[in-house]
C-alpha cells in the first residue's frame, strides 16, 4: 500500500508539473552566445559541361569575358577565334562559414545561374574563391552541381520540375582562412535573445544565477544578458556555456496578432485578450444567373421565326441568418476562436473584424500586418 501511495503521489506531481515543463525551453533554443555565429560568403564562377543549356554569349557579355579570362589564365589564347559555346554558364556561389571553422573544413555551397541558362543539370563548377564582407577569401569551392529539378520540352509543350537553374554542391567548399576568436580567454559572455523581451531576459539571468549559486548574470536590455565568467571557469568558458545552455526557461511573449492579408493567414498569441464587445457580421450577396431559352413557332406554321428569349434569375442574400455574438471581458484565445467560428466567419472576414475590434479599443493585443 505504501508503494502504491508513493507511485500515485508521484503521478499527481508529474501531472501538475507537465504543462510548465512543456512550456519551458532551453536557453540554447531561445538565445545565441557571443562569438558563436555564421558568416556569409559569396563568389562568382563558371559552370561548365552543360548539355546546351548554358548562357547565350551574345546576351551575357559577363559570361564571355569570364570565359576568356579563365582560358587566358590557363594559357589558351582566344584572340583569333569566335566563342559561341552553349555549355557554360555564369553563376553566383554562396555559402555559410560556421563559427570556429578551421582550415580544411568542408562546407556546402549553393550555385545559382546568373545569365539566361535554362538548366545547370550535369554541370561542374570551376574553382571559385568565396569572399566575406571584408573582401578576404575564406573558402574555395569546386565540384559537380546537383540540382533538384529538371526541364524538358518540345515545339508545342514543355515541363519544368523544381528550379533547374539552382543547385548545391555537398562539401563543395574548403575553408582556407579562419575567423579569429578566442573564447577560452573571455572574462565575460554576452547572451543575445532571439526574441527580445524584458521578462525573458530576467528569467534567463535568474536561472543562471540559481544554477551557479552566485550573482554573475544581469540583463542589460531586453535582448542582452551579460554574464561574468566565474573564477573557476576562467580558461574553460566552453564548460560554462555547456552547463548554461541546458537550463530551462519559460519565455514570455507579447500579446500580438499577425495578419497576412495576401494569403488570409492569422496567427494569434496565447496572451491575446478581448474586452466585452458585441460582434455582428453579414454580407450582402447578389447572384444573377442568365439562362437563355429558344422560342420557335409551331410545326408547319407559315408565320413566326425562331428567336432566343432571355431568362434572368436574380437572388439576393442579405445575411439574415447571421447573428450577433457577445464576447465577454477577458476571454481567452480558445474562446475567441470558438466564438468567431460560431458566427460562421471565414479568415478574410476575420481580418476585418479583428481590425475593427482593435479600433474600438476592445482588443488587448498588438496587430502586425505583414
Amino acid at each position: 500500500m505504501t508503494r502504491q501511495f508513493v507511485a500515485l503521489l508521484l503521478i499527481v506531481v508529474l501531472t501538475a508539473l507537465a504543462p510548465e515543463a512543456l512550456a519551458s525551453s532551453r536557453i540554447k533554443d531561445i538565445a545565441d552566445f557571443e562569438g558563436v555565429r555564421d558568416n556569409m560568403l559569396v563568389g562568382y564562377g563558371l559552370v561548365v559541361g552543360l548539355n546546351g543549356t548554358g548562357d547565350t554569349l551574345d546576351n551575357a557579355e559577363f559570361t564571355r569575358q569570364s570565359l576568356i579570362g579563365m582560358l587566358q589564365r590557363l594559357g589558351v589564347s582566344t584572340t583569333n577565334g569566335t566563342l559561341k559555346p552553349k555549355d557554360i554558364a555564369a553563376v553566383m556561389v554562396t555559402a555559410k562559414l560556421p563559427g570556429f571553422a578551421r582550415q580544411g573544413t568542408k562546407i556546402d555551397v549553393t550555385v545559382s545561374a546568373l545569365g539566361d541558362a535554362t538548366s545547370l543539370l550535369g554541370g561542374t563548377l570551376m574553382v571559385t574563391p568565396l569572399v566575406g564582407a571584408d573582401g578576404e577569401v575564406y573558402a574555395v569551392s569546386q565540384g559537380q552541381v546537383a540540382i533538384g529539378g529538371f526541364s524538358a520540352g518540345g515545339a508545342a509543350a514543355s515541363v519544368t520540375k523544381g528550379v533547374p537553374t539552382s543547385g548545391r554542391i555537398a562539401s563543395g567548399g574548403i575553408v582556407e582562412r579562419e575567423v579569429p576568436f578566442d573564447m577560452a580567454r573571455m572574462e565575460s559572455v554576452q547572451i543575445d535573445l532571439r526574441n527580445p523581451d524584458f521578462t525573458t531576459a530576467r528569467r534567463i539571468a535568474d536561472a543562471v544565477n540559481a544554477h551557479l549559486g552566485m550573482d554573475i548574470a544581469r540583463p542589460t536590455d531586453p535582448a542582452t544578458v551579460r554574464l561574468q565568467v566565474p573564477p573557476r571557469f576562467l580558461g574553460n568558458t566552453v564548460a560554462l556555456l555547456t552547463d548554461i545552455e541546458q537550463l530551462h526557461v519559460q519565455p514570455d511573449q507579447l500579446a500580438r496578432v499577425i495578419i497576412d492579408e495576401h494569403t488570409g493567414t492569422i496567427v494569434m498569441g496565447e496572451n491575446v485578450r478581448i474586452s466585452t464587445v458585441a460582434i455582428a457580421q453579414g454580407n450582402l450577396t447578389i447572384r444573377i444567373t442568365e439562362t437563355p431559352q429558344v422560342s420557335q413557332p409551331a410545326p408547319f406554321s407559315n408565320t413566326g421565326t425562331t428567336t432566343t428569349v432571355p431568362r434572368t434569375d436574380i437572388q439576393v442574400d442579405e445575411g439574415a441568418d447571421k447573428k450577433m455574438g457577445v464576447l465577454s471581458h477577458g476571454v481567452t484565445l480558445q474562446e475567441l476562436v470558438s466564438g468567431l467560428n460560431a458566427l460562421g466567419i471565414g479568415p478574410r472576414d476575420l481580418i476585418t473584424i479583428l481590425q475593427a475590434v482593435k479600433a474600438a479599443g476592445a482588443l488587448q493585443a498588438e496587430i502586425e500586418v505583414m
